[in-house]
């Protein structure tokens, strides 16, 4: 650990940020001196009422608040947040008036679009119009297997207004995946694109749509021009209609918002059910929009007209977070294709032309652009760029130094985590406090994090199970279809009665920062001590030889073994030497516990749709079980490598 931050807050910055105008805002209102961000947020989470409520007046929510804040507040599951209050989402996201860019869109096929504030609300209103024709009504789903392009952000945004609930996933899924995601909360309408451009590839999805759009029997399926085929598309697919004709007879004119409960169903988003049928997770309308407004306007600073970006598709919470955006005003970039097509400068060539203030990405990028020998602070001109944020698996020591070396020295960057199953973080990053290398700042303003062992009480300066101990807005309502909320409870309070266990390994740092050492499911046992996958990856990945690495515990003479699973640089061979070298490395980076007994060379490692890794599904194919939902990963091919391995039997 270096006694040296990699970034301090700039003083006059600071001074003029959100983050210390709501800290005075909430100071006014509390009586206390909140200016120290530790103070605010310990504030934040003792009280509660206090601290929502100022969240929702400081960020200006469009709707009635209500007399009450928090109705049986120290349960969990079940309190309830603002049960008083009317709102409806998309009125706080179409926030804006005018000519200038609500949505900023760029394809790989080098396809640039802008859709104005006004010409947003126009679609919305001939949407939402023609939804209504359609049948659709409060509590109805919608579906869209949709790429990260403008329309999409219109048709959800149509799809609140009117009090229907949104589901999406990326046009990349297979049938099975798609049909075993939105064939549980069977939609009324169902939304897709014509293809996209993946990689170089115009990819058809005529057949897929084909098969979706008959199981699901919705009352329409409306064809979104991307690749100018959606009449062709459409006549393929029976029941289908394009988006032009969808809203043809409908004139735009002034959106109405349905007004909504607080704790109104606004998404339902899936776990990545690489271990059984995907959970099918609820989100309310005010949970999400107050914590989303929190995350953006604080944690973030973000300001109305800057512009946000994050790398994502349709069926990764990112995606969600992004649209929110719009309620602070800020203009969404979006991007379709490959983060690597023609090369991996094609993300900071558009950071560069639209000036994007706020990056998000993940880890892994960050990676392998190192690892591309690409220097974009030398290459672009990235001056209006603040802050990068990065989720998806935990940022190493060396990508945080990379960031800094390789793509802004000034910029603020945060690491940031959470997950699907609060559509939010936990911990992420804060403007008042220095970056450190390799840990999170801290954690969210009104978030109760804590760090447990295994029999409840609080550590320091050890690992354990990432808690939260108090209720927060964007806790989900429940899941889809689970009775008695008895799914809904085992997945997240089975282990501490009334204390939310997220699954994450982690550990308190002395700079009131977090480190995540990998998913508590994912955690290595050998000879009984507890080990993050993180810590492994975290060693080996820096070395040029490793493009990647996937590591698992394997049942093995009644204790657990390390195994280690490694992509090489093209052109390398896993020989004596080098597995020596990864030892080496790993035992004097990590500590001896971390060596691997084995070391086994793979062409490619499983990941699901969001780029994730799956450690769960190829410990499960090494021990001879059943994957039961490959249609979650993107290569699923690639669990394959892991079958019946010679190396692994003795």
């Amino acid at each position: 650990m270096t006694d040296t931050p990699l970034w301090r807050p700039e003083p006059h910055a600071l001074q003029d940020s959100p983050w210390m105008a709501f800290a005075a805002f909430a100071g006014e209102r509390s009586g206390l001196a909140l200016s120290d961000p530790l103070a605010l947020h310990q504030w934040s989470v003792s009280d509660r009422e206090g601290f929502w409520s100022a969240v929702w007046d400081f960020c200006g929510v469009r709707g009635i608040k209500g007399d009450r804040i928090i109705d049986n507040g120290d349960a969990m599951p079940g309190a309830r947040f603002f049960p008083d209050a009317a709102l409806n989402f998309a009125e706080n996201l179409l926030s804006r008036t005018g000519a200038e860019p609500a949505l900023l869109f760029r394809a790989e096929d080098k396809l640039r679009r802008e859709m104005s504030w006004d010409e947003l609300s126009a679609l919305v209103s001939r949407l939402q119009q023609a939804f209504r024709s359609h049948g659709v009504g409060k509590g109805d789903r919608i579906a869209a297997m949709m790429p990260n392009m403008p329309e999409t952000i219109a048709c959800m945004l149509a799809c609140a207004s009117i009090g229907a609930i949104w589901s999406s996933c990326s046009p990349d899924f297979g049938v099975q995946g798609v049909l075993d995601r939105f064939g549980q909360i069977e939609p009324k309408l169902f939304i897709a694109c014509d293809g996209y451009w993946y990689n170089g590839k115009r990819q058809d999805v005529t057949a897929k749509l084909s098969e979706i759009s008959a199981s699901l029997k919705p009352n329409a399926t409306v064809i979104v021009p991307l690749l100018d085929d959606a009449e062709s598309v459409a006549s393929a697919v029976a029941g289908a209609v394009t988006l032009p004709a969808f809203v043809a007879e409908y004139p735009a004119k002034a959106v109405e918002f349905e007004p909504l409960p607080f704790s109104h169903p606004l998404y339902i988003l899936f776990s990545s059910g690489t271990t059984g049928i995907p959970k099918c997770i609820v989100h309310s309308a005010g949970g999400t929009l107050l914590q989303h407004l929190k995350e953006h306007r604080l944690h973030c600073g973000l300001e109305p007209g800057e512009r946000l970006f994050y790398f994502t598709t349709c069926g990764w919470m990112m995606w969600n977070w992004l649209a929110s955006g719009l309620a602070v005003g800020a203009t969404l970039c979006l991007y379709d294709g490959s983060p690597f097509h023609p090369d991996g400068n094609v993300i900071f060539d558009y950071a560069a032309e639209e000036k994007f203030a706020v990056l998000g990405t993940s880890a892994k990028f960050i990676d392998a652009v190192r690892k591309a020998g690409l220097e974009p602070a030398r290459t672009h001109d990235l001056s209006s760029l603040r802050m990068m944020t990065s989720t998806g698996s935990p940022l190493s020591p060396e990508g945080f130094t990379f960031v800094y070396e390789g793509i802004k020295p000034d910029v603020h960057l945060a690491s940031i985590s959470g997950g699907t199953d609060i559509v939010s973080c936990f911990v992420l990053g804060n403007p008042a406090l220095p970056v450190w290398r390799g840990e999170i700042q801290g954690p969210g303003l009104g978030m109760a994090v804590d760090v447990w062992d295994e029999d409840g009480r609080p550590i320091r300066g050890e690992k354990g199970e990432l808690v939260c101990t108090r209720p927060f807005p964007a806790m989900p309502i429940g899941f889809w279809n689970d009775a008695n909320d008895e799914k809904y409870r085992a997945a997240y309070f089975a282990r501490f009665d009334n204390v939310w266990t997220h699954g994450d390994f982690a550990e308190w740092t002395p700079h009131h920062g977090i480190i995540i050492h990998g998913r508590s499911d994912a955690t290595l046992n050998p000879g009984g001590v507890r080990i993050g996958t993180a810590e492994i990856y975290n060693q080996v990945e820096q070395m040029d030889e490793v493009l990647e690495a996937i590591c698992i515990g394997q049942d093995w003479e009644d204790d657990v073994r390390v195994v280690l699973f490694v992509r090489l640089a093209e052109g390398v061979t896993l020989d004596d030497a080098l597995q020596a070298r990864i030892r080496t490395k790993i035992r004097t980076g990590a500590s001896p516990r971390h060596v691997p007994a084995k070391i086994i060379a793979v062409r490619d490692i499983p990941r699901t749709k969001s780029g994730k890794i799956v450690e769960l599904a190829v410990r499960d194919i090494v021990h001879g079980r059943p994957v039961r939902n490959q249609e979650a990963l993107a290569n699923p091919e690639a669990l394959d490598l892991f079958a019946d391995l010679a190396e692994l039997k003795g």
